[in-house]
């Protein structure tokens, strides 16, 4: 009795761990968790837009700084000489448009006056026009009175001498007025050569509109030489130092945003079916094993870089030995979004952190939206 007692007894722990073990499993399979964790972060790149010496710097390696912080300062002076330049060459041109501007009303009035000249001369013809045909009239008269003694020959004479000089008169006119057309014509060229110069008026001319560029870029540059972070967020592996030569965008320093930490977790592929984003997730970072940081998934990587048939020595494809009897899964990345850092819990980059999802706990809008995505695909 005592020996069937022992077996029941045996057989219950054994049947107790086959089902813990078996729950175990279950809850791995259905909330797939892996240790190979990293902590990212966005790191920009702080990269001078202007080259020179840095004549302050007002960090220091690992220093958290706020948005707009003043990082470092490059030597202003040759910046600001560009300035006054700028602004001298732009006073310059204001000048240089004045004078164009007034080289046009003077060829203005020229026109003016070229085409009162043509105006007068039409208005002397017509004058011509009228005399002659009125000195004309007295000579043809005259003439008919002579024959009956009513005039004297002095008389048809002295018609015949008005007549004529009316005649040259007239033609003289016609002289004027080709001439004035003439010089109305150079007038009007020297107002279109005088309007060409000058180009648009005021601000809108364009050797005023490309003064105003040059002084704003020199402006902007002179600004440029404080670079002021653009995020708050700690410096990183600062190697600068007083009088180091800064080059325009070429990187001077790493900023770690303090507001976009999130870690990926690499998981196997066949761990990632029954992720969504929008699922429950719980990180456990190395350095703090005790303080679990509750997230959610943000989405899952869509590829992964493959290393057989990558070119290799001599240009030939790089192919790793692999055993027939083994396959290995490849590792997917899954973006976990943080929730909510414990106090006292210090966000590294590159630090080591374990994953666990807890599959189908996310909002069933996010695994539609998933689900028409992969089906889109």
């Amino acid at each position: 009795m005592k020996i069937s007692q022992k077996y029941l007894l045996t057989g219950a722990v054994v049947a107790v761990a086959v089902f813990a073990g078996l729950l175990k499993y279950w809850d791995y399979l259905a909330n797939p968790w892996t240790r190979d964790g990293q902590v990212r972060a966005d790191v920009i790149q702080i990269t001078p837009r202007v080259s020179g010496p840095i004549v302050k710097l007002a960090v220091k390696d690992n220093q958290l700084v706020k948005a707009g912080e003043l990082l470092f300062a490059i030597d202003p002076r040759t910046f600001q000489a560009s300035v006054d330049q700028a602004r001298a060459q732009l006073d310059g041109t204001g000048d240089d448009v004045q004078a164009l501007e007034k080289q046009v009303e003077s060829a203005q009035a020229g026109v003016a006056v070229a085409r009162a000249a043509v105006n007068q001369a039409q208005s002397t013809i017509q004058a011509a026009d009228a005399t002659i045909e009125k000195n004309e009239a007295e000579y043809q008269r005259q003439q008919e009175m002579l024959p009956q003694k009513a005039t004297s020959q002095k008389s048809v004479d002295r018609a015949k001498a008005n007549y004529t000089v009316a005649v040259q008169q007239r033609k003289a006119s016609l002289a004027a007025v080709a001439e004035a057309k003439a010089s109305l014509a150079q007038a009007e060229a020297a107002l279109a050569e005088a309007k060409a110069n000058l180009g648009a008026a005021g601000d809108a001319n364009p050797s005023i509109r490309q003064a105003m560029a040059a002084l704003r870029q020199a402006e902007l540059n002179l600004e440029f030489t404080e670079v002021r972070a653009p995020v708050e967020g700690y410096v990183t592996n600062l190697n600068l130092r007083m009088g180091s030569y800064a080059v325009a965008n070429q990187p001077a320093l790493a900023l770690v945003d303090i507001n976009s930490y999130w870690v990926d977790g690499f998981f196997k592929e066949t761990d990632v079916a029954n992720i969504r984003p929008g699922d429950d997730a719980m990180v456990t970072l190395m350095s703090y094993p005790d303080e679990p940081i509750a997230g959610r998934v943000d989405s899952l990587g869509w590829g992964i870089a493959q290393t057989d048939g990558s070119t290799g020595f001599e240009l030939l494809p790089t192919v790793s030995a692999s055993f027939e009897w083994i396959r290995l899964a490849q590792r997917v990345p899954v973006r976990i979004h943080l929730d909510k850092v414990p106090a006292g819990v210090e966000l590294r980059v590159g630090t080591t952190a374990s994953v666990l999802v807890k599959t189908g706990s996310g909002s069933s809008s996010a695994r539609d939206e998933t689900a028409s995505a992969t089906g889109d695909r």
